[in-house]
């Protein structure tokens, strides 16, 4: 083993030790010690924990600047990807931690609180390094395991039992089909080390296609991921976890529902070696950001929305890794993580914005706007990669030149055309212009705005699917197409929204009720694994146990 690989080794497993290690001293906390120790005690270690990650990417950026070969130790999976991904865990971990020590300040059972919040970010530590089948298992059943004891801080809240128990359901789900393509890659290849498969996959995708063995195992990965990210139909717990407290809202949106996007990105070439894999999370990842991106638009709550929002973007990622684009599903990991942390944690002034902006009257957009806004934005987007990509590639050849690094730091893969074009059209609302009688200067103003900040967008996304992350893009033009067909159906959609008010007055009831299927679902759940909690919490008795506290006939578990 090398210095450096020893280096990576040691620096990526400090974050996973340092956490495991808060879990364990948050278990035995005194009852009767002051909370705020328990809290520096986190701090000093999550600060260490972040020092370690980011010591990881560093080393990891200088072993692709001096063109070295990737580490390898026995058991562990060291990438640029997962070291950044660390860095990212760690430091919304760090975040939401020193946010609980004030937020839960006063409330008993801070102790065990800190003890599962590090356990989360233990878990997933364990997760981004396992390099066997049975490690990665059991560290996302941690993971859930411990979540579940946050969800659950406020036991008196059935609504939050009710949507802990649907995801402990939904885990379990997902453990069965994670342990089907453990046995689908065994029987492929007669082992149970994840280098060993994706090898495997890489090969017989090159030469006479993916055996039996290696399907099965794709394609229940594929549907372990689609049940663990809250797709449609299994959306509801994820929208019901919102009576946990908002710190543990912030750490599940933003950090525990991506992993399912990281470990598609992990077994790129296992789903490559499998079509159909990769046509499953095309089909529920499209149908997810569609469906939730319409429901969305029905609810007054700003955090129903942005839990409806999360349904759409996981569905966004999840269509990214089936088209083959494993950089933009990277980048889109990344942001959305900061993103929703943000929004969650400064959930205050969300609600201010959001209530100011409901004040305000809706005006309705120029029809001209709404046929022209595509054409512009697809213009825009196409002008600007091709400058960012250009200028990328003109660097990067000036430093090869000049001799600073003996290969490429770019990403490999191309842009293709369909992704310009359904970007254009994700980002063409920003185009809209509002009806009626408006100054000229006002018009330009609104115009010059949305164009500026499209044209933002696309220039980060060109800078970020150029990150040294160590993926390569594989589209699939297909399946490329047919999302693109997807996206351009969700546009008329809102676009007929915006021509003729109230066209869907008749579909609004249903989208407001998520379709339905929750309901369905739900009582399927509590049907197969009951509760005692559930009956009540279902039976509608739910909010008068709220505020007049348990009734013999809803009893507590």
């Amino acid at each position: 083993m090398s210095f450096l690989s020893l280096g990576l080794a040691l620096s990526a497993l400090t974050p996973l030790a340092l956490m495991t290690l808060v879990a364990v001293r948050g278990r035995l906390w005194p009852a009767d010690e002051p909370p705020a120790a328990a809290w520096t005690f986190f701090r000093r270690a999550a600060a260490l924990a972040l020092a370690a990650a980011l010591l990881t990417v560093l080393l990891q950026l200088l072993r692709q600047w001096h063109g070295l070969p990737a580490p390898v130790v026995e058991g562990l999976w060291l990438s640029p990807l997962s070291a950044w991904v660390a860095l990212l865990v760690q430091f919304l971990g760090t975040v939401i931690g020193v946010f609980s020590s004030r937020y839960l300040h006063g409330e008993p059972g801070q102790g065990r609180y800190m003890a599962r919040l590090a356990g989360v970010l233990a878990g997933v530590h364990l997760l981004l390094l396992a390099d066997q089948w049975w490690l990665l298992i059991v560290a996302w059943a941690w993971v859930g395991h411990a979540l579940h004891g946050l969800l659950c801080f406020y036991p008196d809240r059935p609504f939050a039992q009710l949507a802990a128990h649907k995801k402990r359901v939904s885990d379990r789900l997902a453990d069965l089909l994670l342990l089907a393509a453990m046995a689908g890659a065994w029987q492929a290849t007669g082992s149970g080390q994840l280098s060993v498969t994706l090898a495997q996959a890489s090969q017989q995708a090159v030469h006479q296609g993916a055996g039996p063995g290696l399907t099965l195992a794709a394609l229940a990965l594929a549907a372990a991921v689609i049940v663990r990210t809250a797709h449609v139909p299994l959306q509801g717990w994820l929208l019901q976890v919102m009576e946990a407290p908002t710190p543990v809202s912030a750490l599940l949106h933003a950090g525990v529902v991506n992993l399912g996007g990281f470990v598609l990105i992990r077994f790129a070439p296992l789903l490559e070696a499998v079509p159909a894999a990769r046509a499953l999370l095309v089909v529920f990842g499209l149908a997810s950001a569609l469906l939730a991106a319409f429901a969305m638009l029905t609810r007054i709550s700003i955090k129903v929305r942005l839990a409806w929002s999360t349904v759409a973007q996981m569905g966004f990622m999840v269509m990214e890794c089936g088209l083959g684009l494993y950089q933009m599903a990277a980048l889109h990991l990344l942001g959305h993580s900061l993103y929703k942390a943000h929004h969650f944690l400064a959930a205050s002034e969300v609600v201010a914005h959001t209530r100011q902006q409901m004040l305000s009257a809706a005006s309705a957009v120029r029809r001209s706007s709404l046929l022209a806004a595509p054409l512009l934005s697809l213009a825009v987007v196409w002008a600007v990669t091709a400058a960012v990509q250009a200028g990328l590639h003109g660097l990067e050849a000036l430093r090869l030149t000049a001799g600073l690094g003996p290969q490429p730091l770019l990403a490999a893969g191309g842009w293709p055309v369909w992704w310009s074009a359904l970007l254009a059209l994700a980002w063409a609302p920003l185009l809209w212009l509002a009806a009626g009688a408006q100054r000229p200067a006002d018009t330009a103003r609104a115009l010059f705005t949305g164009t500026a900040m499209l044209a933002f967008l696309a220039a980060l996304a060109s800078l970020g699917h150029a990150l040294p992350l160590g993926l390569d893009d594989r589209p699939h033009t297909g399946l490329g197409w047919l999302a693109l067909a997807g996206m351009a159906a969700m546009y008329l959609g809102l676009a007929a929204l915006q021509w003729q008010r109230g066209v869907w007055t008749a579909a609004r009831r249903w989208t407001y009720a998520g379709y339905y299927v929750d309901d369905l679902l739900t009582r399927l759940a509590c049907r197969l694994w009951p509760a005692r909690w559930a009956a009540p919490a279902w039976a509608g008795r739910a909010a008068a146990w709220a505020v007049h506290g348990p009734t013999p006939s809803a009893p507590v578990a």
